[in-house]
């Protein structure tokens, strides 16, 4: 008889043990960063591999719709549709989950950078119920990371704090330099995270909405670890959740 081989997945704490270990010598580094490389590569590979005839056929299947309204009349076609864009979503999110730790870092204003980022989302709560304030400290010194990376992990958590919120609720910004460190918070008036999911919402493809891909928090962690940072979270059932991110000041 075949015998089954059951994994256990790769965890957050897990990928931070690693990066332990790499450090404990330049040999154990080296090998390591070469198997990380390699299986990068393989996950980077295949989404390529597929994404592109998807996006294919998710092109016909538009010029099809185009060409004959009727369709969208058709039984299982809405459904269809979603099934598509769900596929694409998630790998272009495993695309970026695989190289959130591949840094293109600059030199910029950190309080004129999280000020576009509260510009920017504050235009998506207009017309709602939902009231998003910021406070972001006056001497913040330059920061110096991948922006973009940076920009995309912030903006993931204010997204998940407005998902949060069935209907009227309360999202804020909060940051501060403390001992070397740029503090950001954002918290929310949501549903909040019951206590025994806390310790896996960082882990890859865990989620606990019906559609997430189980990818948004396993790339913000992986991002910010990658800056030397780190991402923690408290909540609260019914009262809402922080995030409170620190990166260094260098």
């Amino acid at each position: 008889m075949e015998r089954m081989v059951v994994t256990m997945p790769f965890t957050a704490n897990d990928y931070e043990k690693l990066h332990q270990l790499m450090n404990s010598s330049p040999e154990i580094r080296e090998l390591l960063q070469k198997l990380l490389d390699s299986q990068q590569y393989t996950i980077s590979k295949i989404s390529h591999e597929v994404r592109n005839p998807l996006t294919l056929i998710y092109s016909t299947f538009q010029l099809i719709e185009s060409s004959h309204p009727e369709t969208r009349d058709f039984s299982h076609w809405s459904e269809l549709r979603e099934d598509i864009e769900y596929t694409i979503s998630l790998l272009q999110e495993l695309s970026a989950y695989n190289n959130s730790e591949h840094l293109h870092l600059s030199t910029f204003s950190a309080q004129d950078f999280l000020g576009q980022i509260c510009l920017s989302f504050a235009a998506s709560c207009v017309d709602t119920d939902i009231e998003f304030s910021s406070l972001i400290a006056p001497d913040l010194p330059s920061l110096t990371a991948d922006r973009l990376k940076l920009h995309e992990a912030i903006l993931n958590l204010l997204r998940n704090a407005r998902e949060a919120i069935s209907s009227a609720g309360s999202i804020r910004l909060e940051a501060v330099l403390k001992d070397q460190m740029l503090q950001i918070t954002i918290s929310d008036t949501g549903c909040g995270i019951s206590p025994e999911y806390l310790d896996t919402i960082f882990d890859p493809f865990v989620t606990y909405k019906p559609d997430g891909t189980g990818l948004g928090l396993a790339i913000v962690n992986r991002t910010i670890t990658a800056h030397a940072g780190t991402v923690t979270v408290t909540s609260s059932c019914g009262k809402g959740t922080s995030f409170l991110l620190l990166l260094p000041i260098t």
